[in-house]
């Protein structure tokens, strides 16, 4: 396998690359900086997402994916345009390149993910679903014949599948993921404190005290924003507790759709997750209090991945070694 064949987990908030015989070697926002003057683009990634909320009028920081799916096929192929010029140790001969995309993708989804690296110099192009690439990553064997439950919370989407053989028995994706946390903390935060945040400020609150079951003592933030009944800057108190009603009332869109997948597994592998557990990935796994919340309402234990975050970039490495194998993988889709 040439080095410079390329696994991307084209996320909604971040873009992770792997490259076969290197691994991860970029991990970026997904975000474009654009002058609406001149439709030009300014910054990609970090110097992109470093701009966010601090720019004049014509200039626009945007994520081309919103919840998981692309939104602006132009401003994708710029990222994966970016990131493969990026990584790539050779322009003699393109790159083979996998795409993670949710398992409940549209053709219409599919097509510009596809484009979007064809464009950007891809010698062919492979998608992958996103829940297989997470069990890859994970260690987990799915060439069994044994059930294998995977939840992937991202950025905008969280996809439930549950695995076996090489694929996926049944499966479903819902906008319960990170950026969503988010809005509901900048939502809570509006309206119970009168205070208007940022992103930036609502995912730190988030990874840092955010819980959606009480799991820890109470713990206190201090936070900054804009008054809305003064319209000046100000430092607020916030505390852990205070967030969990309404980050647990949200996660409970993530749990009915992981019972809904469940009623409708087989008996016989549902009785291998009972047995194995579910497992847990992507960033959105990280919130204090999920693998809880989700073990007590289903009985069944969950377990977090090693590598949450990273997981699907390399699972999606790994499929493509597996493909330049000779194996005939059912949940590749080649173009």
């Amino acid at each position: 396998m040439a080095n410079y064949d390329i696994g991307i987990d084209l996320g909604t908030t971040s873009i992770i690359i792997y490259v076969v015989g290197k691994g991860i070697v970029s991990k970026e926002p997904s975000v474009v900086a654009v002058n609406k003057k001149t439709d030009s683009v300014l910054a990609i990634g970090q110097k992109a997402y470093e701009m966010a909320g601090k720019t004049p009028a014509h200039i626009v920081v945007e994520r081309p994916l919103q919840n998981g799916v692309i939104s602006d096929i132009d401003m994708t192929e710029e990222i994966v345009k970016y990131f493969i010029k990026k990584v790539s140790s050779s322009y003699v001969v393109k790159p083979k390149v996998a795409i993670c995309v949710p398992s409940a993708v549209t053709n219409v989804e599919a097509r510009a993910a596809v484009n979007a690296a064809l464009s950007a110099g891809a010698r062919k192009t492979f998608l992958v679903e996103e829940p297989i690439a997470a069990a890859l990553g994970s260690g987990v064997d799915i060439s069994l014949p044994r059930g294998r439950m995977v939840v992937d919370i991202g950025g905008g989407t969280a996809d439930i599948a549950v695995i076996s053989l090489n694929d996926v028995v049944d499966s479903t994706s819902v906008k319960c993921a990170g950026t969503q946390f988010d809005d509901r903390i900048i939502q809570y935060v509006r309206l119970n404190h009168k205070v208007l945040i940022g992103e930036k400020t609502a995912e730190r609150l988030k990874k840092e005290i955010g819980s959606v079951k009480k799991v820890m003592e109470d713990t206190e933030m201090e936070i900054k924003g804009r008054s809305l009944e003064t319209g000046l800057p100000v430092k607020i108190t916030v505390t852990s507790d205070e967030f969990i009603p309404t980050l647990n009332e949200f996660a409970m869109t993530l749990v009915v759709a992981v019972k809904g997948v469940l009623e409708k597994t087989p008996p016989e592998l549902v009785g291998d997750i009972l047995e194995d557990g579910i497992l847990l990935t992507g960033g959105g796994s990280l919130i204090k209090g999920l693998p809880e919340l989700i073990s007590g309402e289903t009985g069944v234990q969950c377990r977090v991945s090693e590598n949450p975050i990273d997981c699907v970039a390399i699972g999606t490495g790994m499929a493509l070694d597996l493909i330049a194998d000779g194996y005939s993988l059912s949940y590749s889709s080649d173009y």
